[in-house]
C-alpha cells in the first residue's frame, strides 16, 4: 500500500521482497521501521512514572485496547482507498449512519438485530458504488465526492435519529461485541486484531494487494501493465465504505446505543492512525500493522494527557498534531526514488 510514486512492474515486487528477506538485518533499517514502537515505549514510561497508580494499571490497558478497536477497524479500512491513491473523507459519515441505522431500525422499527446489520452494511456497500460512479466513472476528484457523500450522511444520521441518541439495541448485539473472553478483552478487539491479520494477508501475499499498490504509485504505468485501474479503485472505495459500515455496527454494540455526533469524531483520528502508520514497519506504505501500532499509540498519549487533567479539547489537538507530523516525517525521510504521498 505505497505512500511513494515510484512504479515497479507488480510481479517483480514479490521476488524482490524474498531477495530483501535473504539480506543481512540492518540495525537503521529495523530502528527506521520500528521507532514508533520505541515512542511508544517512551510514552507509556513517562505517564507511568507521572500516575503510576492509575495509568500502569490492568484496568486502564484494557480500555485503551477495548475501546478503540472500533478506530482500529475504520483504519484498516481507509488503507485501501489511500494506497490506490484515493481519498474517502466518508468513512465518519458511513460509520456514524451504519451505527444508528442499526439501532433505529431494531429499536424503533422491531427489525431483528440480524436483519439490521445486514442493511446497514449493505448500505455501506451502496456508499462505496456511489462514491466509486462519481469519482471513477464521472471523474471527479475522491476529495470533493467524498466529502459531500459524508456531509450527506451526518445529515442522514440526524434525520433517522431526529437528532437523538437511541439506545436500547438488542442484547445479542451488544454480547458479540463487549463479552470478554481472554485477558480481559471484549470481543470487539479481537475482531480488529483478526481483521489486522486479513488485511496484511491480502495487501502482503496476494495479487489484489501489490495491484492496488502498483495503482497507487501510478495510474497510467499500470494500466500500461494490463491492470484494470478503474476496477481496482472500485474495490477500493467499495471496501473502504463497507468496513466504515462494520464498525458503525460494532460501535452500536459497544455503546448498547447510538449517538449522531458519533461519526464525525472518527475521521480526524483514522486518517491520523493511517498515516501515523504509514512511517512504520513498512515504511512509505499504508500498511496495517503500522496501522495498528499507530492507532494505540495515538489512545495511548491521549490517555496519558487526560490523567493528567488535560480532557475534552486534547484530543483533537493530539491528532491533528499527529496527522501533521506524520505526513512531514513521511515526506522528510522517504527514502530515494520514493515521494511521500
Amino acid at each position: 500500500m505505497g505512500v511513494g510514486s515510484e512504479s515497479h512492474d507488480p510481479r517483480a515486487l514479490a521476488p524482490a521482497g524474498r531477495a530483501r528477506s535473504l539480506r543481512r538485518i540492518d540495525p537503521t533499517d529495523l530502528a527506521y521501521r520500528y521507532a514508533i514502537v520505541l515512542a511508544w515505549i517512551v510514552v507509556i514510561v513517562i505517564f507511568g512514572a507521572l500516575r503510576p497508580d492509575t495509568f500502569l494499571t490492568a484496568g486502564n490497558f484494557q480500555t485503551i485496547f477495548g475501546t478503540q478497536a472500533v478506530l482500529l477497524i475504520l483504519t484498516l479500512g481507509l488503507l485501501f482507498p489511500l494506497a490506490a491513491g484515493e481519498f474517502d473523507l466518508s468513512v465518519g459519515g458511513t460509520l456514524g449512519f451504519a451505527a444508528m441505522l442499526t439501532v433505529v431500525l431494531n429499536v424503533n422499527h422491531g427489525v431483528s438485530v440480524g436483519w439490521a446489520i445486514v442493511v446497514a452494511v449493505a448500505s455501506g456497500l451502496v456508499i462505496g458504488l456511489v462514491n466509486a460512479f462519481f469519482i471513477v466513472r464521472v471523474g471527479v476528484h475522491s476529495f470533493v465526492v467524498t466529502l459531500g457523500t459524508g456531509t450527506i450522511l451526518i445529515g442522514l444520521t440526524y434525520g433517522i435519529s431526529h437528532s437523538q441518541t437511541v439506545g436500547g439495541v438488542s442484547q445479542t448485539l451488544v454480547d458479540a461485541v463487549r463479552n470478554r473472553p481472554l485477558l480481559g478483552l471484549p470481543l470487539v478487539f479481537y475482531y480488529a486484531l483478526g481483521l489486522t491479520i486479513v488485511v496484511w494477508y491480502v495487501v502482503s501475499h496476494t495479487p489484489v494487494g501489490r495491484y492496488l499498490l502498483f495503482v497507487g504509485l501510478g495510474r497510467d504505468v499500470a494500466r500500461l501493465g494490463g491492470i484494470r485501474v478503474d476496477i481496482f479503485r472500485t474495490l477500493a472505495l467499495v471496501t473502504s465504505s463497507v468496513v466504515a459500515a462494520v464498525a458503525g455496527v460494532m460501535l452500536a454494540g459497544s455503546l448498547g446505543a447510538a449517538d449522531p455526533n458519533a461519526g464525525s469524531s472518527y475521521l480526524l483520528p483514522a486518517y491520523a492512525g493511517a498515516f501515523l502508520g504509514s512511517t512504520a514497519v513498512q515504511p512509505d506504505r499504508f500498511n496495517p500493522w503500522g496501522a495498528f501500532i499507530a492507532v494505540y499509540f495515538l489512545v495511548t498519549g491521549i490517555t496519558g494527557l487526560q490523567l493528567l487533567g488535560y480532557a475534552g479539547w486534547v484530543e483533537q489537538l493530539f491528532y491533528g498534531t499527529s496527522l501533521v507530523l506524520a505526513v512531514t516525517f513521511s515526506r522528510i525521510v522517504s527514502r530515494p526514488g520514493q515521494a511521500a504521498a
